[in-house]
């Protein structure tokens, strides 16, 4: 007999753990709690989470109510630490975490410094991270920012460190950085610098019209960052180099345009 009610209880204890679900919610941990929303369970009887867990350790949050906040105070996490919320609950029902974009990198950092040499090496320094966000570099060419790399951010409050090498072109160069986040993006303030570039043309390799080539003015081969765009402004080719391949380009009189150097010109291929 005691044999059988302990098989009852088992296989009713395996059910229940068979039964029940889980919301896991990662990110960072910016200094502010959750909030959840806590049914009932679908038979009426109960409130539909029954435990809660930070990093995988249980925490003691009264959850034997409609509402209830998931407190990480206890758990004296430094802002920026790495968190997984686990929110375990009967099946049928559902809660609902009010603020679950607590848990999302946001952009907060202040540049105590931004500068750049003039082989554009760009540095800063910043401070009041609280979560990882890569920090977009930017640099202004043809009359708009274009973007340049990417580097992660460290997302801690203490000061960080950060250099990254932009590709100057000829004359007066400006660069920013910039996070996005999910409020939106948050830019700083552009530094200027005056490169050693020396400015840059382009032509026809020859009167095949196959290869675009780029030179500087002692009449060199110059590599410089380039982007060709046909005459409904889609980009066609982009890149970096001293020269280009056009062949796949359709001839016959087309005009495209061509942004290169810190100058954006018009050619037209008239070989098909």
């Amino acid at each position: 007999m005691k044999k059988a009610i302990f098989t009852l209880f088992c296989f009713l204890f395996t059910f229940i753990v068979a039964r029940a679900e889980e919301i896991v919610l990662e990110g960072t941990y910016q200094g502010k709690n959750l909030y959840v929303q806590n049914p009932f369970t679908n038979s009426g009887v109960g409130f539909c989470v029954y435990e809660v867990r930070i990093n995988n350790q249980v925490t003691t949050d009264e959850v034997n109510s409609s509402a209830f906040e998931i407190d990480f105070l206890s758990f004296q996490l430094p802002i920026g630490s790495p968190v997984v919320v686990t929110i375990k609950h009967k099946e049928g029902c559902r809660p609902r975490v009010l603020n679950a974009e607590v848990l999302k990198p946001k952009s907060t950092y202040q540049i105590v410094n931004i500068a750049s040499d003039a082989e554009g090496k760009l540095t800063w320094k910043t401070t009041g991270e609280t979560g990882p966000l890569p920090y977009i570099v930017e640099q202004y060419r043809w009359n708009k920012w274009v973007r340049v790399g990417e580097i992660p951010g460290k997302g801690t409050p203490a000061e960080n460190n950060y250099s990254f090498k932009v590709t100057p072109h000829s004359g007066r160069n400006k660069v920013r950085i910039k996070q996005v986040d999910y409020s939106g993006t948050h830019t700083s303030a552009d530094v200027s610098f005056n490169s050693r570039v020396v400015p840059v043309t382009f032509a026809f390799a020859d009167n095949t019209q196959r290869k675009i080539v780029f030179k500087n003015t002692a009449g060199q081969p110059a590599e410089t960052m380039y982007e060709i765009f046909d005459g409904f402004g889609n980009v066609v080719k982009h890149g970096f180099g001293d020269s280009v391949d056009i062949s796949s380009l359709r001839g016959g009189g087309s005009t495209y345009y061509i942004s290169y150097d810190k100058n954006t010109e018009s050619f037209i291929k008239t070989v098909r």
